[in-house]
């Protein structure tokens, strides 16, 4: 139970060329190398958002205890 040699590659090579064409394969291969590079920039945009800030979330909880009727409020 040989592996595949060189020449059998290449006779598939050529096979999926004919059934795809040329210009097909180019396409398709462009469209994976666009999807990869997508996938690329959104995890590097992942990466760079910033976390919350704490004094952020500190103002939004104190503007949310205000909000409330006097009878609800806790202090903080």
């Amino acid at each position: 139970m040989g592996g595949f040699s060189l020449w059998h590659w290449l006779v598939v090579g050529i096979v999926i060329l004919l059934l795809f064409g040329k210009g097909r394969f180019s396409d398709m291969m462009g469209d994976v190398a666009k999807g990869i590079k997508s996938f690329k920039k959104g995890m590097a945009e992942d990466e760079d958002r910033p976390a919350p800030r704490v004094e952020a979330i500190d103002q939004a909880r104190r503007a949310e205890a205000e909000a409330k009727p006097v009878e609800e409020r806790r202090p903080l």
